[in-house]
């Protein structure tokens, strides 16, 4: 009886182990075709102006949306890397003072009412002293600050990201400095892991070690979910800027990772460990597409969970 059960239980850790993305073998190599991502997002009908500013140690980025009821929602106007922001912050008044005037500046340049900006911090960022002092101020000016945990962030990743009608073949993941969020639906339900981010070198975590996590991290994630990747984050918005053509929303990246050798070499660490974790990706899957999103960003699934 005892041998049957445990023929029973290695059976069904095989089955989990070939239904599962992690335990693919190794790959040696990709693809660096760029096909084209045929998918245009619904346009929001009767939307409302809502801004979200993303809190960083070393700036703000800022998204404008239209959005619906039906969470359909485009990009009026974005910015990124507002460094003025966090720079010489020294005391309350003249973070006051720096915050006004970007707040002015974003009700200015979009249309949105100020009762609709809504402030988060990255999981990432809420570790960074200048954070707590600009949180401060803005709830002082009357502002709600959300800070997010890592798998809040990797839902709002989700929310952004996904693609209607890819819920049971893809995946989402965020590749940030600070942790990497991998997100996908299974049951109706949005599931997600944390890992390493492109910093990981600063905590003399190794590039062994990295990968390895990243690959087991991947092991929870089904098999059928792992055929399209949506990326995105600061290391895939410089593989994407090599390779895109114009205007274009969506960007193909390749699946061969000696394509961005070159860039790896040009921006260094942080580039060469980003790159790094999507290695490890690639070795856990079967990808046959990896998209990235010129206009998704974490922050803006925070206004789209917003929505009733």
């Amino acid at each position: 009886m005892k041998k049957n059960l445990f023929i029973l239980f290695v059976g069904a850790l095989a089955a989990f182990t070939f239904n599962s993305c992690g335990n693919k073998s190794e790959k040696t190599d990709g693809n660096s075709d760029s096909v084209v991502f045929n998918y245009t997002p619904a346009e929001p009908v009767n939307g409302e102006k809502k801004a979200v500013v993303e809190l960083g140690a070393s700036g703000f980025n800022y998204f404008a949306v239209e959005i619906d009821k039906d969470k359909n929602w485009k990009i009026l106007k974005k910015e990124f890397g507002n460094s003025l922001v966090s720079e010489n912050m020294t005391n309350v008044n003249t973070i006051k003072t720096k915050l006004k005037d970007y707040i002015n500046s974003i009700l200015e340049n979009t249309g949105v009412a100020g009762k609709d900006i809504h402030f988060v911090v990255s999981s990432g960022a809420q570790k960074e002293k200048i954070i707590e002092k600009i949180t401060d101020a803005l709830k002082q000016m009357g502002y709600q600050v959300n800070a997010v945990t890592p798998e809040q962030e990797a839902e709002y990743a989700f929310l952004s990201t996904m693609a209607k009608g890819y819920e049971d073949k893809s995946i989402v993941v965020d590749l940030g400095s600070g942790n990497t969020k991998i997100s996908w639906m299974e049951n109706g339900k949005i599931n997600s892991q944390e890992t390493y981010g492109a910093k990981y070198f600063t905590k003399n975590v190794t590039d062994k070690t990295a990968y390895a996590d990243v690959k087991q991290k991947m092991v929870g994630v089904p098999e059928k979910n792992c055929k399209v990747m949506f990326l995105i984050g600061g290391v895939p918005f410089k593989m994407a800027d090599m390779q895109k053509k114009g205007g274009e929303r969506f960007t193909m990246l390749s699946t061969k990772i000696t394509d961005y050798n070159e860039l790896a070499e040009k921006e260094g660490d942080k580039m060469k460990a980003g790159l790094n974790i999507y290695s490890a990706i690639l070795a856990a899957t079967d990808l046959k597409q990896v998209v990235f999103d010129w206009d998704a960003n974490f922050a803006i699934g925070f206004l789209i969970s917003m929505q009733q």
